[in-house]
């Protein structure tokens, strides 16, 4: 018999980072040179989220933390192989293909802002890393340019597919993961003997 329970998986603080960076991210991705002050809001805005997440990922509550992350290369291939027999196991917490893509676009993201930060630091010496990219020859601009644009393609192309999977889980596993990250909520699923 399967007992079916609603389990608190994903606290405030993880909900509240994860739709403010999905916000941030969209503006910032979406305006680029058009409105730059904003822009450059939501890319600053990106980069505290990154470094709260770091940090949450170290302090905070049991599924929040890295330490809880199942995304060794193997894990990960056993459970894509599981979901492409449309039989992926069940887990409360992050999927290990789900700790990949959060390792990979925490990663991803902090690039992206670092290099905004400094590209940004280059046109306005009074910008707090403006002594660090002081000098900096033309041709490292536009490689850090090319930088920042490819990284924010290939971030929004990992935010599709993060999407996508979450899509694939949530009919795969009968509930709705979208909802989870909302209210915090999971159906936990138990085998009862």
């Amino acid at each position: 018999m399967n007992e079916k329970k609603q389990i608190q998986v994903w606290d405030p603080l993880v909900r509240i980072f994860h739709w403010l960076l999905a916000v941030c991210f969209a503006i910032a991705y979406l305006l680029e040179d058009d409105r730059l002050k904003l822009h450059l809001l939501a890319g600053s805005t990106v980069l505290g989220l990154v470094v709260f997440r770091l940090i949450w990922g170290v302090i905070g509550t049991r599924h929040s933390r890295f330490a809880g992350f199942t995304c060794s290369p193997g894990k990960v291939k056993e459970h894509l192989s599981d979901l492409a027999r449309l039989k992926p196991a069940y887990h409360l917490g992050h999927t290990p293909a789900g700790s990949a893509m959060i390792v990979l676009l925490l990663a991803g993201l902090l690039i992206l802002s670092l290099s905004g930060t400094m590209l940004y630091g280059l046109e306005n010496s009074s910008f707090f890393l403006a002594g660090m990219v002081a000098g900096i020859e033309l041709d490292m601009v536009i490689m850090l340019e090319n930088l920042h644009e490819l990284t924010a393609d290939i971030l929004t192309a990992m935010v599709l597919l993060h999407v996508a999977g979450v899509l694939v889980e949530s009919a795969l596993q009968g509930q709705n993961l979208i909802r989870s990250m909302v209210t915090g909520f999971k159906t936990e699923k138990r085998e009862n003997i």
